[in-house]
């Protein structure tokens, strides 16, 4: 069992990323153009691909659609063979098979996002809903290293809310940080609803768009596209990783409470 002290030590540090995440760097606040604009400058083929997404994000909060994972892979990674063993294993082990998977995961997006930079506006249109699909797949398997199964409805809506999280803005970031934190408390009655979770694809659009529009110039969108994704990629799994290592981290904490 590992110690009192490291496990509040690291529960400090991720306290200091969540104040860190409340305020937007110049980059971020310069890209929160206004609807309209973006409405304007955004190809249509892209708002089609934003409706279908939609659907899509909502099918998969109902019933995993076809961005579940395969529990077992990644189950491989942590040297265990099922779910239930995970939680007692030693945090430095998720850590650093969580590690593993955020690498590979981001040199993939990376590599997607130069390849679908090439053709411009179409290519583009493969792009944003890859990339969203890599990113709820890439929480999922961030769920399953630290303990947590996405086959539930309950952590599928918590992946979905990871993925808001990195979206928001000052406010949104703030309300998801409450909302999450009573989340082990009070898993069946805070997201018995997700509200608003139409609004991950519309921030997303929002935030993110107006970069991805360098991407639809064909060939010079190689170099943005790869440097889109692979920054978007490395926030995604970031925030998953804090969030889902501080679950653990609280329940390990658990365990040295008396029994009343």
């Amino acid at each position: 069992m590992e110690a009192r002290q490291t496990l509040k030590q690291e529960l400090d540090a991720i306290t200091a990323w969540e104040h860190s995440q409340k305020d937007l760097w110049f980059w971020e606040k310069l890209g929160r153009l206004p609807f309209q604009v973006l409405d304007k400058l955004t190809p249509k083929i892209v708002h089609r691909k934003l409706g279908q997404l939609l659907d899509e994000l909502g099918g998969y909060i109902q019933n995993g659609g076809k961005y579940l994972v395969k529990k077992e892979r990644v189950l491989e990674r942590l040297g265990v063979t099922s779910l239930e063993e995970v939680p007692y294993l030693p945090l430095a082990t998720m850590d650093r098979a969580c590690d593993e998977l955020i690498d590979a995961r981001v040199t993939f997006a990376q590599l997607q996002g130069a390849a679908t930079g090439i053709g411009g506006a179409l290519t583009l249109a493969v792009d944003i809903p890859a990339l969203l699909g890599l990113a709820l797949k890439t929480l999922q398997e961030i769920a399953i290293i630290y303990g947590y199964d996405p086959n539930e409805k309950q952590e599928r809506i918590f992946v979905v809310k990871c993925l808001q999280f990195v979206a928001a803005d000052i406010v949104g970031k703030k309300a998801i940080l409450d909302e999450i934190s009573s989340f082990s408390s009070q898993r069946g009655h805070v997201f018995s609803e997700l509200q608003g979770w139409r609004e991950v694809i519309m921030t997303f659009r929002d935030q993110y768009g107006w970069k991805k529009l360098f991407q639809a110039v064909p060939i010079i969108g190689v170099i943005f596209g790869s440097l889109f994704n692979k920054s978007f990629m490395e926030e995604i799994a970031e925030a998953g990783k804090m969030l889902y290592r501080k679950r653990r981290i609280i329940e390990k904490l658990k365990q040295f409470e008396p029994d009343v």
